[in-house]
């Protein structure tokens, strides 16, 4: 049994990963981790590869067809099962993960931090960017949510924690990739990662960063094509993956996450994990 932390960098697609993130190539180059490609489901949209990360279940099961729809979701999920398991798990990201996986609506107040041994967010600490615009993105400092699922990891002893932030996708959105403000933003990006994943790995767990979905050219996703749905995911840990070519299911993210865990794959999420042993 692994403890696991999922960290999910929304918006950045393909091109951006392999070509921006020095630091994560850097640690691929020198064998301490594995890249892969992964396509996200349809459509593309930011809820909807939400529900379906966590999930398992294609948008046509779970229903969650945009950003508008917004409900507790009736399905097995890796906070139910973990926290069913025995397990403590940890959120540090947009306040959809609360409504989708905890309750809904939202409770600003009730909501934005909480401690609930029952599960199935047993510690959640979110996040709404309410009032975003194209000149203001609301978006916390990650520095600030990568010391967060830090202290959550070192204070509260999760065995399984996602940290979900927005920075990128919002980048995307307002300056679209082919340009100096987005090559800043995942330079930065980089590098502020790359000083908490040696801790991280240090204190026990194995490390999955990657996207929710990619972005085209003008900054748009949702729909079907490459750029819109394809993104990289890195993996620091002891498991067997398939080889480099292999492109993953973004379906097969939840059950590989339980698997790691040593927690049993519900009977709903029916893509096989694409890391085993270790």
């Amino acid at each position: 049994m692994a403890k696991v932390l999922l960290i999910l960098l929304d918006g950045v697609p393909w091109r951006n990963w392999r070509r921006l993130f020095g630091n994560l190539e850097g640690w691929v180059a020198h064998g301490e981790a594995r890249v892969w490609r992964m396509r996200s489901v349809l459509p593309s949209t930011s809820g909807t590869c939400y529900a379906s990360i966590h999930t398992g279940l294609a948008p046509q099961v779970h229903g969650i067809w945009g950003n508008a729809t917004r409900r507790r979701l009736a399905f097995p999920d890796v906070f139910s099962e973990a926290v069913k398991a025995g397990l403590t798990t940890g959120a540090v990201t947009h306040s959809f993960w609360s409504e989708f996986f905890n309750r809904a609506p939202f409770d600003m107040v009730g909501d934005i931090e909480y401690d609930e041994p029952g599960g199935p967010i047993t510690h959640g600490r979110f996040h709404t960017m309410t009032g975003d615009s194209s000149y203001n993105q609301m978006t916390p400092a990650d520095l600030d949510l990568f010391a967060t699922l830090t202290l959550l990891c070192e204070r509260k002893g999760i065995d399984y924690g996602i940290l979900h932030t927005c920075t990128l996708d919002s980048l995307g959105h307002r300056f679209f990739h082919d340009c100096a403000e987005m090559d800043d933003g995942c330079y930065r990006m980089d590098e502020a990662l790359a000083g908490f994943i040696p801790r991280w790995r240090a204190a026990g767990y194995e490390v999955i960063v990657t996207a929710d979905h990619g972005q085209d050219a003008r900054g748009h996703h949702g729909g079907a094509s490459d750029d819109q749905r394809d993104f990289a995911l890195y993996y620091f840990g002891d498991g067997q993956g398939p080889a480099k070519d292999v492109l993953l299911d973004q379906l097969a993210l939840a059950p590989t996450i339980l698997a790691r865990l040593g927690v049993p794959v519900p009977a709903t999420m029916q893509v096989a994990p694409f890391l085993t042993g270790g």
